[in-house]
């Protein structure tokens, strides 16, 4: 992952696991149906680690989470 980067990727995470939980999934839910492991969903959620996430997977999530992918890079909700 590129530095200049890294804030769009936390913010990104952090949305992940506000919609995550606003669907009342756990993370082990969601990765299961995205075909992750949780160990890896976990640290894209966690706002103190460098993880960089696949479009493909990206997309994936906002599927199983039944969100459209550009509400996971708007810097303008949640």
């Amino acid at each position: 992952m590129k530095m200049e980067y890294y804030e769009i990727y936390r913010i990104m995470g952090l949305k992940i696991g506000y919609y995550r939980r606003l669907r009342g999934m756990t993370q082990e839910q969601l990765a299961e149906k995205v075909n992750i492991s949780t160990a890896y969903l976990g640290s894209v959620e966690a706002p103190n680690i460098e993880r960089a996430i696949s479009l493909d997977t990206l997309l994936d999530i906002a599927k199983a989470l039944d969100i459209p992918a550009y509400k996971f890079l708007k810097d303008d909700d949640v």
